[in-house]
């Protein structure tokens, strides 16, 4: 029963829609009507701004993160063994990505699952986290930067022989590719948004 329970604690938390109350409550503006009209942190960056993105950005970290600690803190084991930390963090990532604050929508997983990653293995955060920020960089593009990143993970993982994270890395990069299929449309065609810095920023400024 406490395993139940604390899965739908981890459920719950993910669930919480930071987008929508953040933007709701200070700058009363729903950002699911504006911009893309997702809920997750770069949206939230275009419609609200920075300081906005970036309280956004943490807080969904933090429940992935929150999830993933879960079993630690309530001394609660499966026959998963080490790989139960990693179970916590899929449903909260699964409470993100279908909200049943937001009517069963959500969010497109990358911070939540970082989160999760932070718990599960803080030294590859770190690597992931400089892997997202350089490609962001080289890109200007979050969607592609965070498919690269994902990809990347899997394969550092892999390399590690941590079979328990690659497989839940595997799942959320495809999951990842699917949430941003449009985003791999407008890539192709040249017309996906760009944050406004970095090379690509600029390469397309000089065209």
């Amino acid at each position: 029963m406490k395993l139940i329970g604390l899965l739908i604690v981890a459920y719950l938390l993910g669930a919480i829609p930071n987008g929508v109350w953040v933007g709701k409550t200070f700058f009363h503006t729903d950002i699911r009507q504006a911009g893309s009209g997702n809920i997750g942190t770069t949206n939230t960056y275009r419609v609200l701004g920075p300081y906005a993105g970036t309280v956004v950005m943490v807080l969904d970290i933090a429940k992935g993160t929150v999830a993933t600690l879960l079993p630690t803190w309530g001394h609660v084991t499966t026959v998963l063994g080490t790989a139960t930390p990693l179970l916590f963090g899929l449903f909260a990532v699964l409470g993100h990505t279908v909200s049943i604050f937001d009517h069963f929508k959500g969010g497109k997983a990358v911070a939540t699952s970082a989160g999760m990653l932070l718990a599960y293995n803080p030294i590859m955060f770190v690597i992931a986290a400089g892997l997202w920020v350089s490609l962001i960089y080289w890109t200007s593009m979050v969607s592609l930067a965070s498919m690269v990143a994902f990809s990347l993970i899997t394969l550092i993982s892999l390399g590690f022989h941590d079979w328990y994270l690659t497989g839940i890395a595997l799942v959320l990069t495809i999951f990842v590719f699917y949430r941003h299929r449009t985003n791999i449309t407008r890539i192709k065609n040249g017309t996906e948004s760009m944050v406004p810095f970095g090379h690509g920023y600029h390469k397309r400024q000089a065209k």
